[in-house]
């Protein structure tokens, strides 16, 4: 190839080239979009968790809800409340409250209380336990302990205690959602840390029948329903069912005379004093 050839070569691509980014500067000025630089600002503030537990899909769309006034920053669950502070003031917003949630499980069934009508020896986890008739527990609704919600949660807030089920440090809890998704029983719920009367069970059998497979399971007695304020518990498919449109008339008068003890009323968002499995990291 001569010194022609490879001039006129260079040419054309060099033409091209230049052809292609005027195309694509003039495509960037059309269709370039402003962001707002206070986003970066505010997501470097954030702890970077990008849990969820906001209803945002990440700390940087958080950010994004927070320059548009959509949100405030007491949504945030992870962060504590100086860094909230921090956030409200960078932006000149008020803080705002959080109606704080944390994850409950709905089931009192442990070792000491729930029967084993076989003993699973396959992958120890809940999930593929439960794909085996269910898991070894007499109760096919109850939590099987292999520890499933604990692995998934990224906070540390979740335990396993000395009868095997998991136990919530609502301090740690941010609600993300991820112990939820785990269960394959779906026993956890996220509730408000207000709602403070809770049925831990969910089996649909009733009386003796689910009396002799869990000795805390509910019965459907009715006998809460009887105590409550009215309209507060119902009875529906062999369970105490709680109407939390009236927490604000739940008392702990509805457990006084619960015969097992499904129905708790959680008077304080902190444990203590719970005994721990060996190897835990909380003690």
């Amino acid at each position: 190839m001569n010194l022609g050839s490879l001039l006129t070569s260079a040419a054309i691509l060099g033409g091209v080239g230049l052809t292609f980014g005027m195309l694509i500067a003039l495509a960037n000025r059309k269709f370039w979009v402003w962001e707002d630089p206070r986003i970066d600002g505010v997501t470097d503030l954030l702890p970077g968790a990008n849990c969820g537990a906001c209803g945002y899909a990440g700390c940087r769309a958080f950010a994004e809800g927070l320059i548009g006034g959509v949100i405030e920053p007491a949504g945030c669950t992870v962060m504590g409340s100086d860094d909230i502070d921090s956030v409200a003031e960078y932006l000149g917003v008020d803080a705002g409250e959080a109606n704080r949630r944390v994850a409950r499980l709905l089931c009192g069934g442990g070792l000491h209380v729930a029967m084993q009508r076989a003993e699973y020896r396959g992958l120890q986890t809940c999930a593929a336990a439960t794909t085996v008739s269910g898991g070894g527990k007499g109760c096919s609704w109850g939590c099987l302990g292999l520890a499933d919600c604990r692995d998934a949660c990224d906070f540390d807030a979740i335990f396993m205690n000395v009868e095997g089920l998991p136990a919530v440090v609502p301090e740690k809890c941010t609600a993300c959602n991820d112990c939820v998704v785990a269960c394959p029983k779906d026993l956890f719920v996220l509730m408000p840390v207000e709602q403070k009367l809770i049925v831990q069970c969910k089996s649909a059998l009733e009386g003796d029948a689910i009396e002799e497979l869990c000795s805390v399971a509910c019965t459907a007695c009715g006998r809460c329903a009887q105590d409550a304020q009215p309209g507060v518990i119902s009875m529906a498919g062999g369970l105490a069912v709680i109407d939390y449109s009236k927490n604000s008339l739940a008392g702990p008068e509805a457990i006084e005379r619960c015969p097992t003890g499904a129905i708790v009323w959680i008077e304080s968002a902190q444990f203590a004093d719970v005994p721990v499995l060996a190897g835990s990291d909380i003690a």
